[in-house]
């Protein structure tokens, strides 16, 4: 059980039987008032995000939340094909919903985290976790321009999995670049082919 000041960003509470991601958090007082916490929450089924506040009195359940190493396979037509680690044969399929942003990322062989929700009655995944950086292939990248520094300008620049990230102006297509998967931007470039 979490208390209402313990309900911070990032961690998963139960809320009407349904797993809820707190965004952001913010405990309150207002003069003569108990202190609050205005919170910040997204639905992991849904993805809907709704605003509520909690109270002194007010407790809540922390999910249980368990991580399973899986490899993503490919994608058809909305729905993504993964396996598990060691076992190809164990193949299941994931809506396009249930991986959310990452899916700009996915690359066919990666090694990615399944989030499982165990409500107590089934286990079932609730999202895709990919590394915080990867490394991707630019395969299209507007013509670099004489006198570009690294220090310049940004271009967009479209990956090997049809993400388009900003890169510097001097990053050529069929270059590697590695890219943060939480903020979507450019870290670094990997290496040239």
């Amino acid at each position: 059980m979490l208390n209402y000041n313990e309900i911070t960003a990032k961690k998963i509470i139960i809320l009407d039987k349904e797993p809820w991601e707190v965004l952001d958090s913010q405990i309150t007082k207002k003069s003569r008032q108990k202190a609050s916490n205005q919170t910040k929450l997204k639905s992991v089924k849904t993805g809907k995000v709704i605003e509520r506040t909690f109270h002194q009195a007010d407790c809540v359940d922390e999910a249980d939340i368990s991580k399973k190493i899986v490899k993503y396979l490919y994608h058809n037509r909305g729905e993504f094909y993964f396996a598990e680690e060691n076992d190809p044969s164990a193949r299941f399929c994931l809506d396009e919903s249930v991986i959310g942003n990452a899916v700009k990322f996915l690359k066919e062989n990666m090694l990615v985290d399944a989030l499982i929700f165990d409500d107590g009655e089934k286990e079932e995944i609730i999202g895709i976790k990919v590394p915080i950086k990867v490394e991707l292939k630019v395969v299209e990248a507007p013509p670099n321009i004489k006198g570009n520094t690294s220090s310049g300008g940004t271009k967009r620049v479209v990956l090997e999995t049809g993400a388009e990230v900003s890169a510097p102006l001097f990053i050529e297509a069929g270059e590697v670049i590695r890219v943060n998967t939480e903020t979507g931007q450019y870290t670094e470039r990997v290496a040239r082919e």
